[in-house]
C-alpha cells in the first residue's frame, strides 16, 4: 500500500492534528468568525456506503449533508465539527464540510476477510462504513478467506490511502452455522458472556423462594393465577389473576421481583445497566441476566412458590381503575398457557384444549371481557394502535432460514398487552402524583415540521384529513388511521405515520406518552428483560418498607436515575438495530433460495432511485428504477410516484405489482425485484 506513516508515533484515538489539512487551511482564516456566523458546528457522522454522510447535529432537526469529497477521513459514529455552507437560498438541506475528528466513534469493525495475496481486506458489515479495511500480511493472524472476523482500526487513513487494521477475533467461515448472526452480536458490541463474577453471583442465587425472603409480603398463593407466553418462552416475568363482584373486576398483575435477587451496584446489577435488555435475535437470545435466574428463581414457573410485585387493580364497568394496591407478594401459577392455547378456547369453540382446562374457562372468557374493555377506553381517549404484523422466521438445524411468515396478533397477546398497560399506566400515575425519584417511559409530541409533511402527502394520497390546532392530537392520528382502513396502502401510510413519531426513550420526568395518550406510563411488567423495570421495582420496594426517606434512598435514586435512563434508551436502540439487522439478512437469506420465483407484492415505498415492494409474508426488497426498461421514469416528490415520461405509467404507494427475484444479498441483507409485466 504504499504506507510510510509510522502508527506508533501517533495516539491511539487522539483528535486529528495536521492529518486534516482541512482544519490547517482553516486556521488561517478567521474560523471565530465562522463561529460565530453559526458556520462550524459539532455532531456526529452518520456514513453511507456509497461514500457520503450525514452530521446529526444534538440541538437540531435536520442533519447536514456530506459530499463524498467533503468526508475526509471522518467514520460511521465519529463526533466531528463541521464547515457549513452559507446558503444562496432555495436549497432544502444544508451542506457542509468536515474539518476536524473530535473523536472516534469506531475503533473496531466486523466483516467478511478478503485475502490478496499476502494481504488482504476486511468488507465491513456494516454498509454505513464506505470504505473496507486494509490488513497487512503481519495483522492478518493467517485468517482465511471468507473468515468473519473483528478487525481493530490502528490507521484511519487520508486522502490517498484506506484505513488500515489488525484482526483482532477470527470467527470462522461465514458458511458455519450461526457465524452470520454472531458477526451481527459483535458488530453492535453486544455483550454475549457474563464475566467470572457475575456467574459465581448467579450461582449463590437459592433455586427456590427462602422461608426469610417470606417475611413481609402478602400470600397470594390461594389466588387462581395463569402465565400466558409464547410456547418457546423460558423466562416468565408475568402472571395474571382475575374475579369479579358485582360491577368490579379484581385483575392482579404478578411480576417477578428480580429484584430481590438482583442487589443494587453489585456485579450482576453492573452487567444487566450494562446490557439495558436482553435481545431477541433469528437464532438465539441474549439475556439481561444469567439463566440461572432468568429461567430459574426469577421466572414464574407453574407450581413454584415465587417472590412478586403485584399491582392489584379494582376496575369498573368503563375500564377505570377505581382503587389499586401494589404490594410485595408471593405467588404459586398454576398453570403455564400458550397464547396459541388460549386464542382455541376463546375462539375455536368446544375444543379438546378447552375440555383440559376447563375449570380456567370462565376466567379466560372474563379476560377477554375486560381487555375488550380497556382497549375500547384506551381507543376513545386518543390512543394510536400500529397494527403491523411481527415476522416468524424459521431456521433449519443449520441456522438457514426456511420460512418466513408475519406473526399476527391475536385474542390472547391482545390480553396480556391490555392487562401490562394498564399495570405500567396505574403504577406511573402512583409514583408520579408522589413525587418519588423514578424511571418513565416518555413518547414526545411529533415535530410540527414533521407533522406538516405528512398531512401534506396525506392530502396528496387523497386521504381526507381534519386537524385542528397547531399541534397534532393522538386522538387526530388515530382518526387519520382509521380513515384509511381497508384501503390498499393503508399499511404503507401507517409505516409514514409512525415515522413521523418521535421514539419513545426512559427518562426521569413523567412528561406522557403520546402514542397512548397516557398521562403516565412506565415499565414496570418485565424486569427479568428490561433494565428500567428491574430498577423501579426496587424504588416500589423501599417506598413499600419506607427506606426511601428513612434511610436516604431518594437522594441516592435522584443522583443515579438520569444515567439509568439514558443508557436503557441507549441499549434499547442498540437492540432493536440489532434485531432487525438480523430479520434483514435471514429474510434476504431465505429469499437467495427463491431466485427467480414470482409473487405479488404491494408498494410500501417509493423513491428516486426505484420503489420497494413488501410481500405478504412481510419480505420487503427494491425494484431499482434502472430495472424499469420500458420508459424513462421520474419521481415526483410529492405524491411518493414513479411516472414513466412515455407511456404515463405510475408506480405509487399501496399499488399491487407482481415481481419476480432477481437477487438477494445476505451480507449486504438486501433482496432485488424486477417487475412481471
Amino acid at each position: 500500500m504504499g504506507r510510510k506513516k509510522n502508527w506508533e508515533k501517533k495516539k491511539k484515538f487522539s483528535k486529528q492534528k495536521k492529518t486534516d489539512k482541512n482544519k490547517f487551511q482553516l486556521k488561517k482564516r478567521d474560523l471565530r468568525e465562522l463561529e460565530k456566523k453559526g458556520l462550524v458546528k459539532e455532531g456526529m457522522f452518520i456514513g453511507n456506503q456509497k461514500g457520503f454522510g450525514f452530521v446529526e447535529l444534538e440541538d437540531e432537526e435536520d442533519d447536514i449533508f456530506i459530499p463524498a469529497n467533503a468526508v475526509g477521513t471522518a467514520m460511521h459514529q465519529d463526533t466531528v465539527r463541521v464547515l457549513v455552507k452559507e446558503k444562496n437560498g432555495g436549497g432544502k438541506r444544508q451542506e457542509g464540510k468536515i474539518i476536524e475528528i473530535l473523536e472516534r466513534g469506531t475503533t473496531e469493525v466486523v466483516g467478511t476477510f478478503q485475502r490478496e495475496r499476502d494481504y488482504g481486506f476486511v468488507l465491513c458489515d456494516n454498509q454505513k462504513y464506505a470504505k473496507d479495511i486494509y490488513i497487512a500480511a503481519k495483522n492478518s493472524k493467517g485468517v482465511r478467506d471468507g473468515d468473519k472476523v473483528v478487525a481493530e482500526i490502528i490507521d484511519y487513513g487520508d486522502e490517498r490511502h484506506k484505513p488500515e487494521g489488525r484482526i483482532k477475533e477470527d470467527m470462522g467461515s461465514i458458511n458455519a452455522p450461526g457465524t452470520d448472526i454472531l458477526a451481527i452480536v459483535k458488530s453492535f458490541n453486544i455483550p454475549s458472556e457474563f464475566p467470572p463474577k457475575v456467574i459465581t453471583q448467579a450461582q449463590r442465587v437459592p433455586d427456590h423462594v427462602l422461608d426469610a425472603d417470606r417475611d413481609g409480603r402478602t400470600d397470594l398463593t390461594h389466588l387462581q393465577t395463569v402465565t400466558i407466553d409464547g410456547e418457546d418462552a423460558k423466562d416468565l416475568d408475568d402472571a395474571i389473576s382475575l374475579s369479579k363482584e358485582g360491577d368490579i373486576y379484581h385483575l392482579g398483575v404478578h411480576i417477578a421481583d428480580v429484584s430481590n435477587y438482583v442487589q443494587g451496584g453489585s456485579a450482576l446489577d453492573r452487567e444487566a445497566l450494562k446490557r439495558g435488555t436482553s435481545v431477541y435475535l433469528a437464532d438465539r437470545v441474549i439475556p439481561m441476566l444469567p439463566e440461572r435466574l432468568s429461567n430459574g428463581i426469577c421466572s414464574l414457573n407453574q407450581g413454584e412458590d415465587r417472590l412478586t410485585l403485584s399491582c392489584l387493580m379494582d376496575i369498573d364497568g368503563s375500564g377505570q381503575v377505581v382503587s389499586h394496591e401494589i404490594l410485595e407478594t408471593i405467588i404459586r401459577v398454576d398453570r403455564r398457557m400458550s397464547y396459541t392455547q388460549v386464542r382455541c378456547i376463546l375462539e375455536d369453540g368446544d375444543t379438546e384444549t378447552k375440555r383440559e382446562y376447563e375449570e380456567f374457562v370462565p376466567m379466560f372468557f372474563m379476560m377477554k371481557e375486560l381487555s375488550e374493555l380497556l382497549r375500547s377506553r384506551r381507543h376513545h381517549r386518543g390512543s394510536i394502535d400500529f397494527d403491523f404484523p411481527e415476522s416468524k422466521i424459521t431456521l433449519n438445524g443449520a441456522g438457514r432460514a426456511i420460512d418466513v411468515q408475519p406473526y399476527e396478533a391475536n385474542v390472547a397477546t391482545e390480553i396480556i398487552e391490555d392487562f401490562m398497560l394498564m399495570a405500567n399506566e396505574t403504577v406511573a400515575k402512583e409514583y408520579c402524583q408522589g413525587d418519588y425519584p423514578f424511571v418513565y417511559r416518555t413518547h414526545e409530541t411529533p415535530d410540527p415540521e414533521r407533522v406538516e409533511s405528512l398531512l401534506t402527502l396525506l392530502r396528496n394520497q387523497g386521504v381526507s384529513v381534519q386537524k385542528a390546532g397547531e399541534e397534532i392530537t393522538p386522538k387526530e392520528i388515530q382518526e387519520i388511521l382509521e380513515s384509511i382502513h381497508g384501503l390498499p396502502n393503508e399499511t404503507m401510510i401507517s409505516r409514514l405515520t409512525l415515522r413521523t413519531m418521535k421514539q419513545a426513550k426512559y427518562t426521569t420526568q413523567c412528561s406522557g406518552h403520546f402514542g397512548l395518550a397516557a398521562k403516565y406510563y412506565c415499565h414496570f411488567t418485565s424486569p427479568i428483560r428490561r433494565y428500567p423495570d428491574l430498577q423501579i421495582h426496587r424504588i416500589i420496594r423501599d417506598n413499600i418498607r419506607g427506606r426511601l426517606q428513612r434511610e436516604g434512598k431518594t437522594e441516592h435514586y435522584r443522583e443515579i436515575l438520569e444515567t439509568v435512563a439514558e443508557q436503557s434508551s441507549v441499549c434499547e436502540r442498540r437492540a432493536q438495530e440489532a434485531e432487525r439487522e438480523s430479520d434483514h439478512l435471514k429474510k434476504a437469506e431465505y429469499m437467495s433460495y427463491h431466485l427467480g420465483e414470482e409473487y405479488e407484492g404491494i408498494i410500501s415505498g417509493v423513491t428516486a432511485y426505484g420503489f420497494y415492494v413488501e410481500l405478504p409474508n412481510t419480505v420487503e426488497g427494491l425494484v431499482h428504477v434502472t430495472s424499469l426498461r420500458d420508459d424513462y421514469y421520474s419521481y415526483n416528490e410529492e405524491t411518493y410516484e414513479l411516472s414513466g415520461e412515455l407511456s404515463k405509467k405510475v408506480y405509487h404507494l399501496g399499488q399491487k405489482v407482481r415481481v419476480r427475484v432477481a437477487d438477494a444479498d445476505a451480507l449486504r441483507r438486501t433482496v432485488d425485484f424486477t417487475v412481471v409485466e
